[in-house]
């Protein structure tokens, strides 16, 4: 019998939600969410920022070496 670890069945998706509005309630979890989203957010403003400098940086490097 194959066994995937992070395989997530029906039964246990369900499971895990009942726990989750057990322990935050229906009005809290919209609120986790939106800040999940901003996170996430947040995250992906950072890594384009990231690979910004990145090319200007090479930009930068690829300009010197023709011109040498």
């Amino acid at each position: 019998m194959l066994t995937y670890p992070l395989f997530i069945g029906t039964t246990e998706l369900i499971i895990i939600v009942v726990i989750v509005l057990l322990l935050f309630g229906g009005k809290k979890i919209p609120e986790l969410m939106r800040g999940l989203g901003k996170g996430v957010k947040s995250f992906k403003e950072g890594i384009n920022e990231i690979d910004d400098e990145v090319k200007k940086l090479d930009d930068d490097n690829s300009g010197k070496k023709s011109e040498k």
